[in-house]
């Protein structure tokens, strides 16, 4: 976890180091937060073999969502760019409803005692709160950095991870996507 911190969002910043959640995400784009990188060094490669839970304690194994493309975002509500993407994943959900399953799944090691009454304020439309306390996922991406985004095609084959902040409602996000989703 000290990777992730150290590398991506940093929990021990100076609070006027990160951005902050009421930040628009055009004005956050023109600040330069939305700055991830494409990555598709592993392209073709499985769908980890990982449980999550939610904080009520329902399991979710990842490799049994074969069938639909996943996107799987690892985020925190301590990182500020991690908090920014969220309304727009929950956009691109509902707006990609049964044609795409986008997973967020918080890496805070407080688990459900944060990102419960974190989605409790938000009231998103389609986003569920799973949790992954111990970071296996972080782990196993070996990115360093949140927010990572992966994009699992219907096989649960690796498509492309974006490493680090990025604005899903932009029109290189529908690009990113054409091809998996079949627009």
């Amino acid at each position: 976890m000290a990777a992730l911190a150290v590398a991506g969002c940093d929990r021990q910043a100076a609070p006027d180091s990160q951005p902050q959640s009421s930040t628009a995400p055009a004005e956050s784009a023109a600040k330069g937060e939305f700055n991830g990188t494409l990555d598709i060094a592993s392209r073709g490669k499985e769908m980890p073999d990982f449980t999550v839970t939610d904080p009520s304690g329902k399991t979710l194994k990842l490799r049994d969502l074969k069938g639909t493309p996943v996107l799987v975002n690892l985020w925190a509500t301590w990182c500020g760019p991690c908090v920014l993407e969220m309304p727009m994943l929950d956009k691109l959900a509902a707006d990609n409803d049964g044609r795409l399953r986008v997973l967020t799944i918080s890496q805070d090691i407080e688990g459900a005692a944060k990102v419960a009454p974190f989605y409790a304020e938000r009231k998103f439309a389609k986003l569920e709160p799973w949790l992954d306390p111990e970071n296996n996922l972080g782990f196993h991406y070996e990115t360093g950095m949140l927010p990572t985004t992966v994009l699992y095609d219907k096989d649960g084959k690796e498509v492309w991870r974006m490493i680090g902040a990025h604005d899903w409602s932009g029109s290189r996000t529908a690009a990113m996507l054409a091809e998996t989703l079949g627009k």
